[in-house]
């Protein structure tokens, strides 16, 4: 039977996928269409999608100071991006295969598609571009991090914690010494959900 934390958790996963199913929804509101992971509106949608393109002139009068200011230090943030996606891809390739961990899909999470709105300008499909990448940066890093640590370090915190991984639901409670002892190994193990969950996201039209 599952615990009360692993059916929440799995009532969330499920609601996440009934909310993709949703905004898949959007696919036959917003007239577009997604073929070998490309998107392709319809040509009058492009068209109309054209004539909502605001020049690099009023983008620029219109932003506000504060924020043409600031946009330096959010791109000085590449660098640092750049180099933990380096470190995290290369750090997965070697030690996952040793821990016998499943390795974690980097382009499931670092999506970059909005740039070929046709209603955005250079300047809003560059930053759209860096946005995707950032975020599904992160998103990829803790999926990485969240089955590492499973693997060395698989405790509940005591602490009360603002977010909580997928992976939290196998570890074992603050301070159930015993259990810890006892089945460590089969924990670190416990990746077979990976490939249910592979296998729904097939079903739905989710890879």
């Amino acid at each position: 039977m599952r615990s009360d934390l692993e059916n929440l958790i799995y009532r969330i996963k499920r609601l996440e996928q009934e909310l993709l199913q949703e905004l898949q929804k959007k696919q036959e509101e917003f007239y577009y269409t997604i073929d070998q992971k490309k998107v392709h509106f319809q040509r009058e949608v492009k068209e109309r999608h054209r004539l909502l393109v605001w020049k690099l002139r009023r983008y620029l009068l219109d932003a506000s100071p504060f924020n043409l200011l600031t946009a330096p230090i959010i791109w000085v943030g590449l660098f640092p991006a750049l180099f933990m996606d380096l470190f995290v891809t290369t750090f997965q390739a070697i030690c996952f295969p040793i821990y016998q961990i499943p390795k974690v899909e980097r382009e499931k999470f670092i999506i970059i598609d909005r740039h070929a709105l046709a209603y955005l300008n250079i300047i809003e499909k560059t930053n759209c571009v860096y946005c995707g990448y950032f975020s599904g940066l992160i998103a990829y890093t803790q999926e990485v991090a969240s089955r590492t640590e499973q693997y060395w370090c698989p405790i509940k915190h005591a602490r009360r914690m603002q977010t909580i991984h997928n992976r939290y639901k196998y570890f074992f409670d603050y301070g159930d010494a015993e259990a810890y002892r006892k089945e460590l190994e089969k924990v670190r193990r416990a990746f077979d959900d990976l490939d249910n969950e592979t296998n729904n996201n097939k079903a739905l039209g989710n890879t």
